[in-house]
Order: C-alpha cells, then structure tokens, then sequence
C-alpha cells in the first residue's frame, strides 16, 4: 500500500489502493488506446467525498513528447476507465478521473545526479589537498 496523509481517513486509503489496482489492470489490457504505452500508476489521491481522483502516473520513456500523448490518451479514456472501474467498485460515488504526471522519479534522478557530481568535486578537491600535503611533507 501507498503512503498516504494521515488525515485521510482509513477506508478512503483503501479505496484510493483499490482504484490504483483496478486502473492498473483496466490500462494495461482493456485500453487499446496506441498513446498509452507502458505506465505505472505510482499514487492516486482521492478527495473525501470521493467526486474526484487525482492519478499519478510515470512512462518509461520520460519525453515531453511521450508523456503530452500519454496525457492526452489517458484523459481521453478516462469516461470509458471511469465506467469499467464503476463495474468493479461498488461504491455510491465514483470519482472523476484526473491524469496526472508525476514527476517525482525524475526529479530523483536529477538530484542524484548532482549529489554525485558534488561527491566527486569533492574527492578531487580532497585529493588534491592530500597530494599538495605529501609534496610539502617530502620536502621538509
């Protein structure tokens, strides 16, 4: 199960999970739409009236380009996902679908990109210090 905030209630976690679940599935066999390639869903959040579900989703290929069709095919989907989800969920609202890019993976990637790229500054400033240390310690 996703991290959720703690003022959502318990049975609106569950209910969020459970939609993640099924709109997994329901995208990777029932769409047929060719803009949607191979997502993940990685969150969805759910307002506590259940009216709207913000789901947050990541694409292999991380383009602008890929992921504006993806969006575009998703939110083109969405009556037709909104009502196969309405066939497995039993529950008295069923929630506006809104697609949304999370861009938290690659915003990871890039800071991890420069916390190596300081990691590595730094050893060559160490090394440098160390072997103007050795220089001055072989003179003496």
């Amino acid at each position: 199960m996703a991290k959720h905030s703690k003022t959502i209630p318990q049975r609106g976690l569950r209910v969020a999970d459970q939609i993640q679940k099924d709109l997994s599935e329901l995208i990777a066999f029932e769409l047929k739409d060719p803009r949607v390639g191979m997502i993940t869903l990685t969150e969805v959040q759910l307002t506590p009236d259940y009216a709207h579900a913000k789901i947050y989703f990541t694409v292999l290929k991380d383009s602008k380009e890929e992921v504006k069709q993806t969006l575009e095919g998703l939110n083109k989907a969405a009556g037709y996902l909104r009502n196969m989800l309405g066939k497995r969920l039993h529950i008295h609202t069923l929630p506006q679908l809104h697609f949304m890019h999370d861009t938290s993976t690659s915003r990871g990637l890039q800071m991890s990109a420069l916390i190596d790229q300081a990691n590595a500054v730094r050893a060559a400033d160490f090394g440098q210090d160390s072997e103007a240390g050795d220089a001055d310690k072989d003179a003496q």
